[in-house]
């Protein structure tokens, strides 16, 4: 037996035990109605619930691991929880990006689940928080930033250098994704730089060392 067919036998065994580890979320996703019903409203709504429940539940864990640990709340807001509930967003990315003729359906995939992230995910408790306030003690709803404003001010920093990037892709290699491998292997290690740089100062700032 060859290297590779060592590394394909391992391979395959971490996939044997991966399917046998999540065999309950494969029989709970079973019960989605078939998407030929109702024009596909069933299983819309049903796998949005779905997928609001396992966000629930990994941002639960998430939080508890963080609380174990000792890590500041706006840390493991940033770190574990948001890669609990993000990861399923990039590899929905990496198979348009594989399964479309351009880079339009992966970048439109990261927007588009962020901006929902943001507006819905904050305006709906906002907006409920605010309406309980107001009928139940006759006062408006706050809340106070708290150290996340730093830390969305330097997100948004390396969200701007990030689409820059993205521009100077376009200008000079002719595609947002793709390209050489120098090419490909350079922007994405620039591209984890700008991950690394904001969790670093992000984390630096809620313990109060800058």
């Amino acid at each position: 037996m060859d290297e590779d067919d060592i590394i394909q036998t391992e391979i395959s065994g971490i996939d044997a035990t991966m399917q046998f580890l999540t065999i309950g979320w494969k029989v709970l996703f079973a019960t989605i109605p078939p998407s030929n019903i109702m024009g596909g409203g069933p299983t819309f709504f049903v796998a949005l619930t779905y997928i609001g429940i396992i966000t629930f539940i990994v941002g639960e864990f998430a939080t508890v691991l963080g609380c174990a640990l000792g890590i500041e709340e706006s840390v493991s807001a940033i770190t574990l929880v948001a890669l609990g509930t993000s990861l399923p967003d990039t590899f929905a990315s990496m198979a348009a990006a594989n399964g479309s003729p351009n880079a339009d359906a992966a970048v439109g995939n990261i927007t588009g689940s962020n901006a929902v992230n943001v507006f819905l995910g904050l305006g709906i408790p906002w907006g409920i928080a605010t309406v309980y306030h107001q009928s139940t003690f006759g006062k408006p709803y706050y809340v106070k930033a708290g150290p996340l404003a730093f830390s969305v001010i330097v997100f948004l920093i390396c969200a701007l250098i990030c689409f820059a990037v993205l521009v100077l892709r376009r200008k000079l290699i002719g595609g947002e994704l793709g390209g050489t491998k120098l090419g490909k292997w350079s922007s994405g290690c620039f591209l984890f730089m700008l991950w690394f740089i904001y969790i670093l100062m992000s984390t630096l700032q809620a313990y109060k060392v800058i």
